[in-house]
């Protein structure tokens, strides 16, 4: 077990870098929109680049943040009986949840999204837009983005099961669940 968690450690921290860049193109896409607003309206001049770096920088935003998102134990839960349930139900809810519903569905977005960024990748494509910016760059964004809650689902099945076995992950690890205010 201690190889797996080590391996569930390190996606941990390769998915806590991915939401640390997350909240920096957050910041970014703020500063570029205010940026972007006051060249419009103030000097009357637009920029497709800008516009569409936004629209990429949401797009790391969304696919770079998901996996950090579930690596917090964050994401949105179906919670009418997850909440009532005790410790040990809802580990092996989770586990049956990654297991039959993350895992497949990561899996197969990846393989789906690879072949949409090589085909972008393979023929240069550009904006249509004047001015516009490459598409391969946000293209390649959704497969690793899957790519890595995919991988980040491995790492909380590892986590999952070991807490079944009375091992308790290292790490800032998050699987304690914190029932929403409401």
């Amino acid at each position: 077990m201690k190889p797996l968690l080590a391996f569930s450690r390190m996606v941990d921290s390769v998915n806590a870098l991915f939401g640390r860049a997350a909240d920096w193109m957050t910041l970014l896409a703020c500063a570029i929109s205010a940026g972007n607003a006051t060249v419009r309206y103030g000097l009357s001049y637009s920029s497709n680049a800008w516009l569409e770096v936004q629209w990429y920088l949401f797009a790391g935003m969304v696919m770079l943040g998901a996996s950090y998102t579930l690596f917090r134990n964050e994401h949105v839960r179906v919670d009418i009986l997850y909440g009532s349930f005790g410790p040990r139900a809802r580990l092996w809810v989770d586990i049956l949840g990654i297991i039959v519903f993350l895992l497949p569905a990561m899996i197969l977005l990846t393989w789906m999204t690879w072949p949409f960024f090589l085909d972008s990748w393979q023929r240069g494509e550009g904006s249509q837009n004047a001015g516009g910016l490459i598409r391969w760059p946000v293209k390649l964004i959704l497969p690793v983005g899957f790519l890595m809650i995919a991988l980040q689902g491995v790492s909380e099945l590892i986590k999952r099961i070991a807490l079944l076995r009375g091992l308790k992950p290292e790490g800032e690890a998050v699987v304690e669940y914190e029932r929403p205010l409401q």
